[in-house]
Order: C-alpha cells, then sequence, then structure tokens
C-alpha cells in the first residue's frame, strides 16, 4: 500500500510510460507508486517524445542532443518543448534547471507542466503550493494530476475531498488513481473498493492484483503466508483466479506474489516452476521465499544448497529457516550450532526455536533445560510444547502437574494431546472421560484413538460405530485396527465348506484382506490367523511361512501352529523344536505335544516331565488330558 506523504525522489526511477488520459503536447507525472520504497513520481512524457521512454541507462549522447534539441526548441518560445525539458531535467534531479521552463510552459497553458512543477514543488517540500498546481492540471483533465491531489488530502485527512479526486482520477482510466481510491473506500470497508481494486489491477498494477489474489485466496481457505493483510472483501472465485493475479503481480516484480504464486504451484507438485517463482523472490529480498526454496531443495536431497539458502533468510531474520539451519545441525550431531540457531530463531519472533531447544535438551537427557524451554514456548501459546512438557512432568511422576499441560494443549488443537489425555483417564479408570478425549482426537484424524474409540464401542456392543471407528484407523495404517476389524468382519460371515482337492479357490473376502494387511504390518496375531486361513484352503507353503514368521516374532499360536503343520508333513523332529519354544514361553497346548512325543519315543521321564508342564499351564481341558497321561507315564514308570 503506498504511504501517503512519501517524498522519494524521481532520481530513483528511470520509468517512463505513455500517457493515456490526454492528447496534449507534453506529459503528465504518473503520482506514487505501488510501493512505498518506490518514487514518489514518474514523468508521463509526450507521447511525440519517444526517445524519453528510455531508461535510466539509454545512451548519454543520444539523450544530450536530445536534451539539446528541446532546449533550442523552448528558447525559441515552444510550450511543449519547455514541458518536454523540464520533464527531463526534472527526472535527472536537476530541481533548479527545471523549474523556470516548468513554470514557463505552465503559465502558456500546458496541463502537464502545471502537473510535473506540482511534483517539483513536493520534491522541495512545498506541498501547498505543488498541491494548487495539481488542482490547475486535474481541472483541466489530468488524471495524473487527480491521483496526487487526492492523495494529498488524504494524506492530510480530508477523505472527502481525496474520495473526490481520487474518483476524478479513477474513472479517467487512471491504475494509480483506481488503487488509490480501493484503498481509501477499503479502510472504510465501503463494498466499492473490490470494484476499483479489481479495475486497478486489470490496467497493470501490481499492487492491487496482489491484494486481489490474497483475498480470493483466503476465500478460498489456503494458509495464509502473511498474516493479516490488508485486503478487499471480493466474492466467491474459484482459486485459479487468484493464481492469475499473484502470476501478474509477480510477473511485474512483486516478491510477495512470487511467494505465493510459488507456494501455490509446490501445492500442485509443480516444484520446478515453483522453485523458479521463490527464486526470483528471494532474489528481491523476501527471505520467506529463500526459506521456501530452502525447504524445496532439501527435498530434493540438496542439503547443501538448502542450507545456503536458509542462511541467507536467517540472517535476513527469518525464524524457520533460523529453524530448519537449526535441525540440519543438529541431523549432523553439531548440538552447539544447532542451539545457537534455535537461539536465532527466538529472537526472531519464532516460538518453535523454544520449542526446539525443548528437544534438543530432550534428546540429551537435559531434563531441567528442556523443560524450561517447554515452558517458554508453551507459555507462549506453542500447543505441541504444552504436551512435550505435559510427558515430561508425566515421566518424572507428576501427573497432578501434567494434566493441566494437557488439556492446555488440546483445547489448542493439538490431537496428541488430546489423545495423552484419554490415556491419563483411562489410567485411573475414568473410562467415560477417556472416551471423550479419544473421540475427540480420534475426530481429528489420530488413529490410535479411533482405536480406542472402537474397542470401546465393541466392548458396549455398537458393532456399527465401532467398524467405522476401525475402518478409520486400520485405513490410517493401524495394524491393530486392521486385525480387530478383520474379527468382527470374520464373526458375521457364515461357515465355508471344507476345501475339496482340486475345488477353485475362492476369492479372498474382506476380513481376509484386512488380516493380510495387519499381517503385513507385522501383528503375530493377525499372522497366525491369515496362515489358518491359507491352511484352510490347502495352501500348506503359505500357511508355514505366515507362522514361521509369526512364531518367528514371539507367537506362541504361530509356533504351535507351525508345529503341528511340520508334524502332518512329517517332520515331527523340526516340530518338537517349535513346541518346545512355544512350551518354553507358556504355552500348553505344546507341553501336552511334547509330551506324546516323548511318550511316543519310548522317553517316559522327558514325557511326564511336559505332561507335568502342561497340567499347570493349562487350559482346562488341556491339564484334564496331561493329569491322564502324566499318571500313566508315572504307573509304567514305576512298573
Amino acid at each position: 500500500m503506498d504511504v501517503m506523504g512519501d517524498k522519494a525522489t524521481l532520481l530513483d526511477t528511470g520509468r517512463f510510460v505513455q500517457p493515456a488520459d490526454y492528447a496534449q503536447s507534453a506529459g503528465d507525472s504518473v503520482q506514487p507508486m505501488e510501493d512505498a520504497s518506490q518514487p514518489m513520481s514518474d514523468l508521463v512524457q509526450p507521447e511525440d517524445t519517444p526517445a524519453l521512454d528510455r531508461p535510466l541507462d539509454a545512451d548519454d549522447a543520444g539523450e544530450a542532443a536530445e536534451e539539446a534539441r528541446h532546449r533550442l526548441a523552448a528558447q525559441s518560445g515552444e510550450v511543449e518543448a519547455m514541458s518536454v525539458l523540464g520533464a527531463m531535467l526534472l527526472r535527472r534531479g536537476d530541481l533548479d534547471g527545471a523549474e523556470p521552463h516548468l513554470r514557463a510552459a505552465t503559465a502558456a497553458g500546458d496541463r502537464a507542466a502545471a502537473n510535473n512543477l506540482g511534483v517539483l514543488l513536493h520534491q522541495r517540500g512545498y506541498a501547498d503550493e505543488a498541491a494548487g498546481w495539481w488542482r490547475i492540471a486535474a481541472v483541466a483533465g489530468s488524471a495524473a494530476a487527480a491521483h496526487a491531489l487526492g492523495r494529498h488530502h488524504r494524506e492530510r485527512g480530508d477523505e472527502p475531498a481525496a474520495e473526490y479526486w481520487l474518483r476524478q482520477s479513477a474513472e479517467q482510466g487512471h491504475a494509480l488513481g483506481a488503487y488509490a481510491l480501493a484503498d481509501l473506500l477499503e479502510h472504510r470497508s465501503d463494498p466499492g473498493a473490490e470494484r476499483w481494486m479489481r479495475a486497478a489491477a486489470e490496467r497493470g498494477h501490481r499492487e492491487a492484483a496482489y491484494r486481489l489474489a490474497r483475498a480470493l485466496d483466503r476465500q478460498a481457505g489456503h494458509t495464509d503466508l502473511d498474516g493479516p493483510d490488508n485486503g478487499v472483501v471480493v466474492d466467491e472465485a474459484a482459486p485459479e483466479e487468484a493464481e492469475q493475479w499473484y502470476r501478474q503481480a509477480a510477473a511485474r516484480g512483486h516478491r510477495r506474489a512470487a511467494l505465493h504464486l510459488g507456494a501455490i504451484l509446490e501445492r500442485r507438485g509443480e516444484l520446478k516452476e515453483a522453485g523458479r517463482w521463490y527464486l526470483t523472490s528471494a532474489k528481491d529480498g523476501e527471505p520467506r521465499a529463500a526459506c521456501a526454496l530452502g525447504f524445496l531443495l532439501r527435498d530434493a536431497g540438496d542439503s547443501e544448497s538448502a542450507a545456503v539458502w536458509w542462511l541467507r533468510a536467517a540472517q535476513d531474520g527469518d525464524g524457520n529457516a533460523a529453524n530448519a539451519l537449526g535441525a540440519l545441525h543438529a541431523e549432523r550431531g553439531e548440538t552447539q550450532t544447532a542451539e545457537r540457531w534455535y537461539r536465532a530463531a527466538m529472537d526472531a519472533g519464532d516460538v518453535n526455536g523454544a520449542y526446539n531447544l525443548g528437544l534438543l535438551c530432550a534428546e540429551q537427557k537435559r531434563t531441567a533445560q528442556a523443560e524450561q524451554w517447554y515452558r517458554r514456548a508453551a507459555y507462549a501459546g506453542h500447543r505441541e510444547a504444552a504436551n512435550a512438557l505435559a510427558i515430561l512432568l508425566l515421566q518424572v511422576g507428576d501427573a497432578a502437574g501434567a494434566e493441566p499441560w494437557f488439556s492446555k494443549a488440546a483445547e489448542a488443537g493439538s490431537v496428541d494431546a488430546a489423545f495423552n489425555l484419554g490415556i491419563l483417564h483411562a489410567g485411573r479408570g475414568e473410562e467415560e472421560a477417556a472416551l471423550r478425549w479419544y473421540e475427540r482426537a480420534a475426530a481429528a484424524g489420530h488413529s490410535e484413538a479411533a482405536l480406542q474409540v472402537g474397542i470401546a464401542r465393541l466392548r458396549d456392543g455398537d458393532e456399527f460405530a465401532a467398524e467405522r471407528h476401525l475402518r478409520c484407523a486400520a485405513g490410517a495404517g493401524s495394524a491393530e485396527a486392521a486385525y480387530r476389524l478383520a474379527t468382527l468382519l470374520d464373526a458375521r460371515r457364515p461357515p465355508e465348506p471344507a476345501h475339496e482337492l482340486g475345488e477353485t479357490v475362492h476369492e479372498k473376502t474382506e476380513c481376509e484382506e484386512w488380516y493380510e494387511r495387519a499381517a503385513t504390518q507385522g501383528h503375530r496375531r493377525a499372522q497366525v490367523r491369515v496362515g489358518m486361513l491359507a491352511a484352510a484352503r490347502g495352501d500348506v507353503v503359505e500357511a508355514a511361512e505366515w507362522y514361521r514368521r509369526a512364531a518367528e516374532a514371539g507367537s506362541r499360536n504361530g509356533a504351535f501352529n507351525l508345529g503341528l503343520l511340520l508334524a502332518r508333513e512329517g517332520s515331527e523332529p523340526e516340530a518338537a523344536v517349535w513346541w518346545t519354544r512355544a512350551a518354553d514361553a507358556g504355552h500348553g497346548r505344546s507341553a501336552l505335544r511334547l509330551a506324546l512325543v516323548y511318550a511316543r519315543r519310548g522317553e517316559l521321564a522327558e514325557g511326564q516331565r511336559w505332561a507335568d508342564r502342561a497340567v499347570t499351564l493349562g487350559p482346562k481341558e488341556v491339564a484334564q488330558r496331561a493329569a491322564r497321561l502324566r499318571d500313566a507315564l508315572r504307573e509304567e514308570l514305576s512298573a
């Protein structure tokens, strides 16, 4: 947004644009440019003097010749030449040389000279006299002068007069006038602001294009990179329109527009073009673009180049980049350097710096310092720091101190904190309170919370609600949820006839697919179940594979079933190895099988020992059979 009263000099720019609002002999001056850092005025030279449209680095000899030609014409009394010569000298910064020529042309009725005389006087600090000349030019039809006069009145707090002259400028098609009018109306929350902001954008005003895009982006619900931003209220529009305006503003050198355009392209997966716009914005001095470019390079595997851009952004005060540098050095084990950058992030106002310092200290077992940094970040409103602080307090046995921080984090939107509160209440036996927090976390997409809700609903007999939550958790990757969902679906399906040799194997049911998903993720009970289903289909090889995987992961049932399969295939010695493993882990049926194996071998004492073990381990029917076997072996040994 333009800052009223900016007195930057014309020397800062060499951009001369052709007039569009009149057909006089000399050009009007274009008043304040889009950004406050730009000069107060760019001169619009007459259409019949195209040589003046050159940038500042044009050929000096040619410009000198052009000036000499206009000087000769001015000396002979040509009003247009006086106006053009005055404008040339004004652009060069020669105010003393420009003033007499502009005054002479103005006295002869040249409105462009009157406008440029106003610019000159404004440069000298004579704002009221400048306004007088702007008024003369504006009354004569100069849109640029009307714009300058409107800004003059707004600077002095006379908004009605400012609106009048800015409207005069805008209605003549003056882009800067339309933008200044839109800005004034937006400040008053006037719905007419959108019309003029759009008009300015359509006429090439880059700040207007950017602000239109920001408003459209916010309506689309996209993340606000800038935080609160002045904007106009516009009708609902597709995100494509926002991108169009960002692109227009970025193409005209608006660095924040280039940043946002890069973010849009990155979200869409067009990383190469996103990188180009981030680079453009970063080179223009936008630290957030340098930071974003760093993340793009890091994700592409180029950490060294990423560090260069993060360093540049961090040195310009970007806390996010400082945090990224800290994380990079922490990954390399350079903890002192990491700590320095985290502190720099904190100094830049990024509360993540304190949180990351807490994480760093916690990894180094510096619990007291970790607590200090977590508290600092938590008091500043960092919800994950509050959750981490609560976990730390819980680990040292301060459950009473942990709960308020869990609550604060959960209320601020931390899904993990809501889940942790559920665990805390469940540990106290407060099932209803636990369920409330689990449901809250589950609604936000926490898979383990959804699993706990599903288990609770199963316990209550609400299978449909249980299934819904288990599906959410299983779909998010929870192996336990996939297994429980499979068992729920398995219990509903009708029993299948025994598999016959030569019979076409049926397609896998949904419950089998969920069992396999859980089994693939390493769920031991699911692995055993998949093995049982494979065995039921007659696929002994697959069954043995799944039983073995479960057994090797520590499943007693997996080891027992693998032993049964091996025994049926004639590999009783290997079966005995797996039964021994399962029996040693407390599996009663395996102990009974071992007792029978040793009894058949004639090793009665060893058989009696395993029978005794089976009686102890159970379950009841196994214990009864094992007791009978033990007694029989005892009698035979004593005979």
